[in-house]
């Protein structure tokens, strides 16, 4: 009952930068709280791995081969979660996946979860 929608991919050159978006709404009830939110990578032939993390105090954790590139930050007021992409290579090359742990209140009755986005290409070309 929690969708995560990401937005901000597509193809960029080598050197390039991206800014990845991803907004968590719910159809049924409110979000009474965002607890961790992060970003994973899928590569073609790779298993997902986690590229960055930020919990609700702001602290953040990033993966070794994005630290010093990466950036992730979030807005509270807007449920959203970004991901700021700076001298991208061909190795960036996935589909990116956001990923919360979302408490929402329907009709009184509080249900903790964790939710997935779709996912959004990002191509980096050589």
């Amino acid at each position: 009952q929690v969708q995560l929608v990401e937005s901000g991919g597509g193809l960029v050159q080598a050197g390039g930068s991206l800014r990845l978006a991803c907004v968590a709404s719910t159809a049924t009830g409110k979000i009474s709280r965002i607890d961790d939110m992060a970003w994973y990578r899928q590569g073609p032939g790779y298993a997902r791995e986690l590229v960055a993390q930020i919990a609700s105090d702001g602290s953040t954790n990033y993966a070794g081969s994005v630290k010093g590139r990466f950036t992730i930050s979030r807005d509270n007021a807007k449920n959203t979660v970004y991901l700021q992409m700076t001298s991208l290579t061909p190795e960036d090359t996935a589909v990116y996946l956001c990923n919360a742990d979302v408490l929402t209140v329907v009709h009184g009755t509080f249900e903790a979860g964790r939710y997935w986005g779709q996912g959004i290409q990002v191509t980096v070309s050589s």
